[in-house]
């Protein structure tokens, strides 16, 4: 092929071809070289002359304009060895080409190109151990993929990197044979045929050296293992270089934190089998002898009182050396001094080792440096929040002492928000000051709407769902909105509440709340049958006391229908005559002859909260009080009141959460003022994944005997559940999944005004109050999809009518 160019004016040189012309392939920087020893001989011998014409040859895929726009030589120019040699360089720079030639004919010039292949196609043969698409990406970022440019350097090391990735998943065996086949139009197709072999086993960890502590209880502290049931999972048998150093830190600090304050890890040694299937570990190292504290002292200027420090110190002379409990002490009095505005302060132990008699002695230097203050509070990170938002929950306050209580108070807070994934807040110092530094909140969003689904099965009712749909973080304001749908066989329910957090400036709250709802018990065999419909509407209010505690106000109109007309009759004889009675029990009957079928009434509520949780979501340490009271009263002719009581504690029992206990107690009463009747409707009900799990919800609690014979649940107006559980996290997922043993009981009685009762004329023997207990299994996760909650319960214990239902299921889909 023989191409012309004529008229240098249509040449375009920009700065990206530049780029690419400064960046090629090396080897083609290297090929530059090769040009000066196989040409220098034809590049002197160029005699210079005025360029007539320029021939390009040779070009196979490679547009003709790509050539003359880095060919620094143009129609009209003079040419000389010089030129031909800056030509040369260009032309290989690019990385396009393999061979390239530069003549002079009379005085045209003519390039010979001899161009590098591109690369057809890519495939692989035997990859099992990761998706293709994912290798694919990894290639193309280092520059192999469809239609670039083959070089043989990027295969080699796309083969070195993609063989070292094996190596990382222990496959020691991996094969990786890569084949070029060229193919017409000049180009290749690259294939790469992997033999991956077996992933190796760690076979044996030896430590050798072990005289304090038995061997196995050393191994307990590794992530690194044999082969255990849960290995496949786990991954915990296949060796990494990472796990290792993280393994032999934790077996120093183990030494280190007993009193051995010459412990040392001589030598690690790691070797594997000759088919590459199995690696064995072997650990040398020197105890030494366990030191015992002598003395501690703390010098320097304290700042506050010296008391103050003293109670800092976790180290005391007759106690083991602990490195641990010395990490503890320094970073205990920098916190303290923190809360003074010292941000920058310095905490030294200087050890004094007596070798001979084994004593330690620590002198503590305490240097607070200069006090100091928050210049900016600077919020990044928040695409769809506004930076009041944050600020609003941020208690370290702009041109306030820095205090390290706040700081730690101010993420906490926004983490409780539940807007966000992660939140950091650094406090660098201000350039050219030695006194102020800016406090940079940085935030990673996330998604704040919720999808909630719960469902469960059973044989009476089958499949019941329940959802809500909410935005905890409206158009970015920190306002919550929430429309809740239930749409179980029995009940219906529609709800509709909107809160804003910070009414005021001094965080007091509003909300607003509208709900509908039905009660049907016609489908339900084990249920009398009737309807209630209410419907209603509030306000409240929360004021905060604390930054972890606040008490609510609210005031609520309700308006209740009881309709008994789809109840079958029975008819009843006594002394007194004959009557005609609906099959519902004797309390709602009684309850709708006195205060006839629709009741409204005002209902005030108070209460008073505390949250110390760490997260909402997955909580590890912290703990949750609610106490609230509710009171109907007139407009209606109903009065009653109802008190609640919740506590809820998570106490983490192993470092890094990996053990966690926590207890949840719940308490509720209810009872008719004066005279009155304790409505029904408000009537508690047990069973079920919120309260005692391994029992059809509705089905713990008092039951009545209906005119007919049949048995009724009618909930109670007394319940006490408690619920109690070990959790932990699954290997290898982080906090995202838990699983947890869990024991529950619960209680609910119906007594005085709210007892069952029975029609005259009729032989009843109501049950007024069960009490029910469960052992079993559960699992909490957060998944891509929201959160989920399952559990496998097993009844231990129930009064009669209890009715079971091991597997129960809450799940949601986040937006």
């Amino acid at each position: 092929m023989s191409l012309k160019r004529n008229h240098p004016k249509n040449s375009r040189f920009t700065k990206q071809r530049l780029i690419a012309a400064c960046f090629g392939s090396w080897l083609s920087l290297v090929s530059i070289g090769e040009v000066y020893a196989q040409q220098q001989n034809q590049v002197e011998a160029f005699k210079p002359f005025v360029v007539r014409d320029i021939r390009v040859e040779g070009l196979q895929r490679t547009e003709p304009g790509t050539v003359f726009t880095y060919l620094p030589i143009k129609v009209g120019e003079t040419v000389d060895a010089q030129k031909i040699t800056e030509a040369l360089r260009a032309l290989y720079a690019t990385g396009f080409f393999k061979d390239v030639r530069i003549e002079a004919e009379g005085q045209d010039l003519i390039v010979t190109i001899a161009e590098r292949p591109a690369i057809a196609s890519i495939t692989f043969e035997g990859l099992k151990e990761f998706e293709k698409e994912v290798v694919l990406k990894a290639l193309k970022e280092v520059g192999l993929a469809d239609s670039r440019i083959f070089d043989r350097s990027l295969l080699e090391r796309a083969e070195q990197e993609l063989k070292r990735q094996y190596l990382s998943r222990g496959k020691y065996a991996v094969q990786i044979t890569t084949t070029v086949t060229p193919l017409e139009r000049n180009r290749v197709a690259i294939n790469f045929s992997i033999i991956e072999g077996e992933t190796a086993k760690i076979r044996e960890i030896n430590i050798i050296g072990a005289k304090a502590y038995p061997e196995s209880e050393l191994l307990d502290l590794f992530e690194l293992t044999t082969p255990t049931w849960m290995s496949w999972y786990t991954k915990s048998d296949q060796y990494s270089r990472q796990k290792l150093t993280a393994d032999l830190e934790k077996l120093r600090s183990f030494y280190q934190d007993r009193g051995y304050l010459d412990y040392a890890i001589d030598s690690t040694q790691v070797s594997i089998s000759p088919n590459k299937e199995n690696i064995y570990l072997t650990i040398t190292q020197s105890e030494g002898n366990r030191y015992l504290i002598s003395s501690v002292k703390a010098v320097g200027e304290f700042i506050v009182p010296e008391e103050e420090i003293r109670k800092l110190i976790k180290i005391a002379p007759g106690q083991d050396f602990s490195r641990a409990k010395v990490n503890e002490t320094i970073k205990a009095i920098t916190e303290r001094l923190g809360k003074e505005g010292y941000a920058f302060a310095n905490v030294n132990a200087a050890p004094d080792v007596n070798r001979e008699k084994r004593l330690v002695g620590f002198t503590l230097f305490v240097d607070p440096g200069r006090r100091v203050y928050v210049r900016k509070v600077n919020i990044t990170g928040n695409v769809k929040s506004r930076d009041e938002v944050v600020r609003q929950d941020t208690r370290q306050i702009e041109g306030g002492w820095y205090d390290a209580d706040k700081i730690k108070l101010s993420r906490e807070r926004l983490m409780r928000t539940d807007f966000f994934k992660q939140v950091d807040i650094q406090t660098p110092p201000v350039p050219g000051t030695n006194d102020q530094v800016d406090a940079n909140v940085n935030v990673e969003e996330k998604s704040t709407g919720s999808f909630q689904i719960g469902a469960g099965f059973s044989s009476y009712e089958k499949l019941t769902l329940s959802g809500s749909i909410s935005q905890n973080n409206l158009f970015g304001s920190g306002k919550n909105a929430t429309l809740a749908v239930n749409t179980s066989k029995i009940n219906t329910l529609y709800s509709l509440s909107y809160t804003d957090p910070y009414y005021t400036v001094n965080g007091v709250s509003i909300g607003y709340d509208a709900y509908y709802k039905t009660f049907n018990s016609a489908s339900l065999d084990w249920l009398s049958t009737y309807k209630t419909l209410s419907g209603g509407g509030g306000i409240r209010f929360g004021y905060p006391l604390s930054e972890t505690s606040s008490m609510n106000l609210g005031f609520t109109i309700d308006s209740t229908n009881i309709n008994l007309s789809g109840a079958s009759t029975t008819t009843l004889t006594d002394s007194a005559g004959t009557y005609t009675y609906p099959n519902v029990p004797y309390n709602i009957y009684n309850f709708t002859q006195k205060y006839g079928s629709t009741n409204t009434s005002l209902i005030s509520s108070a209460g008073w909260r505390l949250n110390s949780f760490d997260s909402n979501i997955m909580p590890t340490k912290g703990n949750r009080f609610a106490v609230g009271g509710e009171v109907g009263s007139p407009p209606g002719s109903i009065a009653y009141y109802k008190l609640s009581y919740q506590q809820q504690h998570f106490v983490p029992l192993t470092p890094k959460n990996k053990l966690i206990a926590m207890a949840n107690i719940n308490l509720g009463y209810g009872q008719g003022i004066g005279d009155k009747v304790y409505p029904f409707y408000k009537n508690y009900y047990g069973g079920g994944i919120g309260s005692v799990r391994g029992y059809k919800p509705g089905t713990v609690g008092p039951q009545a005997t209906n005119p007919n014979g049949s048995t009724s649940y009618i909930g109670g107006n007394e319940i006490a559940t408690g619920n109690f559980e070990f959790q932990g996290p699954f290997p290898g997922l982080g906090d995202t999944m838990r699983w947890n043993v869990f024991y529950d009981v619960g209680y609910v009685g119906a007594t005085g005004s709210a007892a069952p009762g029975c029609y005259p004329g009729m032989t009843c023997n109501p049950t007024n109050n069960t009490v029910a207990t469960s052992v079993g299994l559960g699992m909490s996760w957060v998944s891509p999809v929201g959160p989920l909650k399952f559990s496998l319960g097993y009844p231990v214990g129930a009064g009669p009518g209890a009715q079971k239902q091991p597997f129960q299921f809450t799940m949601g889909s986040a937006f």
